[in-house]
């Protein structure tokens, strides 16, 4: 019998060595075709702009856990090297999408005649994501409005696309260090960290400068006190993080000179169009003025609900959401409106209700009144789960279940929405800074025959947040080129 060989710890590091060589060497070239052309590079939809050389290893390592083709730095560096010698148009490039591609069809071409076969429709092109960029104003700056400054700021590019130009907030909470304060609750996080960049406080002018980016802050009451115009605003699309108002009377209040659309990050009622980004964003038309976001809890259980429901079918479900406590709750106990939320947020778990499931036939009416939800409120500052109990329309295996949705994770358009683990030590801070709207934990999977339980964690500020600003693309018109384009996976393997 062969004895097996195992590398030496010493070629274990040295391998290690070449690949974080690779993974630095790698970052100039990102930037340069996201600052330079507007090229965004992603490795299996995980973005590769403005990260570290840890961060791109990182993003290789999860290929390997979760993906069933080996992918290293040693293949993915000459794939964006090809790229970078062509003369690119702004696109979303998946770059270890293309190596899987390139290394599945097995031909004979060089890898630079197969990039600039594959990138064809944007080598030299001149069309522009957005006619013009589009303004936008934050509408409140508390938990999401300063995640969703974050993101945008971090998606400014050339800024050329959406740029943000203006916060608005309450004149009653103006205070001689009301600039500094807002500017220092954005550079410091408990929960998400520091923010990766700079701010400078012009307090002459009412300004944060961002990354280079002037934000005005703007001090008013309600939206009838602004004028947009006189802060050289227009068209702009108004990102309302209040929750205050979730009609369509109210909200279109924000209409104000300057301002052309409103998007509300909370359920809204009426006939306001709720989106889940995935699943139904093909609702927002160039018609509608006032659209919604949905809630977080909605928009990391559409999608798996959205998938399995295609392939399954469902007859019937609960949903079960464990959710981190939010400022709505008392920090200790007090008087609040609301049954069992006036006890201390951080002492007590706090059975509470939650409208997702009745919310869910908003975007997919296929399920209306199959569903039934309640929601646990718990000790945890951010990150949160959903339970889905479902009765399928027939039956399946774990071993099936899970491959179909790892499939969903990787392959599918759900890609951004559905995430997937397969960790056996996956806790609730390691989906801090998840961008997907629901990372699903493969592990915890249980079924039998028709009944299928599935556990999916969600970040319920950040993730949700990735999925307000994708809605805000989509609201502004932005239409992206992405390659690789068509399905190309060997490993479709479920039934």
């Amino acid at each position: 019998m062969n004895k097996e060989v195992r590398p030496s710890p010493e070629n274990f590091f040295l391998d290690w060595k070449q690949r974080e060589a690779l993974a630095e060497g790698m970052i100039p070239l990102i930037g340069k075709l996201y600052r330079g052309s507007n090229v965004s590079t992603y490795m299996y939809g995980k973005s590769m702009v403005n990260k570290s050389v840890t961060d791109i290893m990182k993003a290789h390592r999860f290929v390997r856990q979760v993906e069933k083709n080996e992918l290293s730095e040693f293949d993915t560096a000459p794939m964006l090297q090809a790229i970078s010698r062509l003369s690119l148009g702004p696109a979303h490039i998946d770059i270890g999408k293309l190596v899987v591609k390139f290394q599945t069809m097995k031909q004979s071409t060089s890898i630079d005649g197969f990039v600039a076969a594959e990138l064809a429709g944007c080598i030299g092109s001149k069309l522009k994501p957005l006619v013009q960029p589009q303004d936008i104003v934050l509408y409140g700056f508390g938990r999401i409005g300063r995640l969703l400054a974050r993101l945008l700021i971090d998606k400014a590019g050339g800024g050329d696309v959406l740029r943000l130009r203006a916060i608005v907030v309450r004149k009653g909470s103006q205070s001689d260090n009301d600039l500094e304060k807002r500017a220092a609750l954005l550079r410091q996080d408990s929960v998400h960290g520091s923010f990766r960049g700079t701010i400078r406080v012009l307090s002459e002018c009412n300004t944060l400068v961002v990354n280079g980016n002037p934000i005005r802050v703007i001090y008013a009451d309600q939206p009838e006190d602004i004028d947009y115009t006189e802060y050289a605003i227009n068209d702009a699309l108004i990102v309302d993080n209040t929750g205050i108002w979730t009609d369509r009377k109210n909200l279109q209040r924000h209409l104000r000179t300057g301002a052309k659309k409103v998007l509300l990050t909370a359920p809204a009622g009426g006939d306001i169009p709720n989106i889940v980004y995935g699943v139904n964003h093909h609702q927002i038309s160039p018609a509608e003025d006032v659209i919604s976001a949905a809630s977080c809890t909605t928009n990391a259980i559409v999608p798996v609900l959205k998938t399995i429901l295609d392939e399954y079918g469902i007859e019937h479900g609960h949903v079960e959401t464990v959710h981190a406590y939010t400022n709505d709750q008392n920090l200790i106990d007090n008087y609040h409106p609301g049954d069992r939320r006036g006890r201390s947020a951080a002492l007590n778990m706090v059975l509470t209700s939650t409208g997702a499931a009745k919310a869910v036939a908003k975007a997919i009416p296929e399920l209306e009144g199959k569903l039934t939800g309640n929601a646990i409120r718990v000790p945890t500052p951010n990150v949160s789960m959903a339970i889905l109990n479902l009765q399928l329309s027939r039956s399946v295996t774990r071993s099936e279940l899970n491959e179909f949705l790892r499939y969903m994770a990787l392959h599918s358009p759900f890609q951004q929405q559905i995430g997937y683990t397969v960790s056996t030590e996956a806790v609730s801070t390691d989906f801090v800074g998840s961008r997907q709207a629901t990372v699903v934990d493969s592990e915890a999977t249980i079924v039998s025959g028709r009944n299928a339980i599935i556990y999916c964690w969600y970040d319920n500020e950040f993730s949700y947040s990735c999925q307000v600003v994708r809605c805000i693309e989509k609201f502004a018109g932005v239409d992206w080129q992405r390659y690789p384009t068509g399905d190309y996976s060997p490993n479709k393997n479920f039934p």
